[in-house]
């Protein structure tokens, strides 16, 4: 569904929806799925109110468990690029990138130590080729993860040091993906499992300066978005009443005065 649609779906006029045309954000993230799990209401919205949103994959998730089989011959990192897109095209992405680095695994993993690993990589390179793309686009606001990459995976903890630096760079307003701990407290996020049931993750509510909550139909496009990853999150994460009380809210930390995601 297209941005048309889905704000005809929400009832928007035609002013509401080109409110934000000409302005763009560049989101960067570090496997696919991320984008769907941690800001797809963002990107929906943006691109249903005339916004450019162009998002940028820092690894192919090569590590991913696989919880689908895999075609003959078909290897993760092409899975998780086919499901990539496809999530990419339900959030309304005008353009895709993929940085071309390899993912690193958890902390301690010999996967970190392989030279393409993202976690091994140069930020300050990367930084300048996400820089490249913010002005390119001419985007106002960059999104990456807060200093501890959400939950403390390596490659979100290098997105969120590319991210901060591309955006110091070029002047960008920079906003970091993060959750609000509270709030996901028994609330059977993906983010328990992966911070091994801690519940470390993520900022307190005291923290967090910009929080979205989505309507139905941009609920509907995020539920679509992680199905679109079918290698990576099962079904049963996506059912139920408390899918919306879960995944229905978006957070993140500002550095600077108020701007793109405020307009939301």
């Amino acid at each position: 569904m297209g941005p048309v649609e889905s704000a005809k779906r929400q009832g928007m006029s035609a002013t509401t929806l080109n409110r934000l045309s000409g302005r763009t954000a560049v989101f960067l993230h570090a496997h696919p799925d991320d984008e769907a799990i941690f800001t797809a209401i963002t990107m929906r919205r943006l691109a249903d109110r005339g916004a450019r949103v162009v998002l940028v994959m820092a690894t192919g998730g090569e590590l991913g468990e696989r919880l689908a089989p895999l075609a003959p011959g078909e290897s993760v990192h092409r899975r998780r690029l086919a499901e990539l897109e496809a999530a990419a095209d339900r959030l309304g992405v005008a353009r895709l990138i993929m940085l071309g680095r390899r993912d690193s695994g958890m902390e301690g993993w010999r996967a970190g130590r392989h030279p393409r690993a993202l976690a091994r990589a140069r930020a300050d390179r990367l930084a300048r080729r996400l820089a490249d793309v913010v002005d390119a686009e001419g985007a106002e606001a960059v999104v990456h993860y807060d200093d501890r990459g959400i939950y403390g995976h390596p490659d979100h903890v290098a997105v969120h040091r590319i991210g901060s630096l591309a955006a110091l760079l070029t002047g960008s307003r920079s906003y970091e993906a993060t959750v609000d701990r509270e709030h996901l407290r028994e609330r059977d996020h993906l983010l328990d499992a992966a911070s091994g049931y801690s519940g470390d993750y993520g900022r307190s509510a005291a923290d967090i300066r910009v929080k979205l909550v989505a309507t139905d139909a941009e609920l509907a496009a995020k539920r679509d978005a992680m199905a679109a990853h079918a290698s990576q999150i099962a079904p049963d994460a996506l059912t139920g009443p408390r899918f919306a009380e879960a995944y229905g809210h978006e957070w993140y930390l500002r550095t600077g005065n108020p701007g793109l995601l405020e307009s939301l």
